[in-house]
């Protein structure tokens, strides 16, 4: 009897996740991010090789989603990180800074709770130089490229999984996994 009242409840679950139609979400919306950050300085140039240091991302990010087809969106998103990830050697250190985010995305509605997302936009991000007698904080302009998954796990709440490559001028860029909690509103 039990596993008949749990087949029926999967059965009926799945027939009214099949019944609605899947749409993209549309509207204002916030997200908190954290993840997985990887920081690379490539000075090949002047002989000191690459340099890598991963760490840990953290910040929000806000956007508005306008939908111009049934399961298709398109959307600006402004974001603001933060990084650990800092390189030491002796009594040098090299650290990533905030970074800022201004861009664009498309959204494909997969099912009616899951959509995919791809992202491109200008990232200014910073780079902290320290060594004994001078330190130095300097902005790098350059693009990001994303690609995510965002899964509504209740009414405006979604969860979401991102993968992202950044590259900045002066050969300073980052590889990032992010995930991240969301509401529309």
């Amino acid at each position: 009897m039990r596993h008949s009242l749990i087949l029926a409840g999967a059965v009926l679950g799945a027939s009214l996740l099949a019944a609605a139609p899947a749409q993209a979400e549309t509207g204002p919306r916030a997200e908190a991010l954290v993840g997985w950050d990887r920081v690379s300085l490539d000075e090949g140039d002047n002989g000191l090789g690459t340099y890598h240091k991963s760490g840990f991302s953290y910040g929000g990010a806000v956007g508005y989603d306008y939908q111009i087809a049934p399961l298709v969106s398109i959307g600006a998103d402004a974001e603001l990180t933060g990084s650990t990830a800092r390189y030491r050697g002796g009594n040098s250190s090299l650290s990533a800074g905030r970074d800022f985010y201004f861009g664009g995305r498309a959204t494909l509605s997969v099912s009616p709770l899951t959509h995919v997302y791809a992202k491109v936009g200008y990232a200014n991000g910073r780079i902290n130089y320290n060594v004994p007698g001078y330190s130095v904080s300097t902005n790098g302009d350059g693009v990001r490229f994303g690609v995510g998954v965002q899964q509504t796990i209740a009414p405006r709440i979604y969860v979401l999984a991102e993968y992202r490559y950044t590259s900045y001028q002066d050969n300073f860029s980052r590889n990032q996994l992010m995930t991240g909690v969301g509401v529309h509103f």
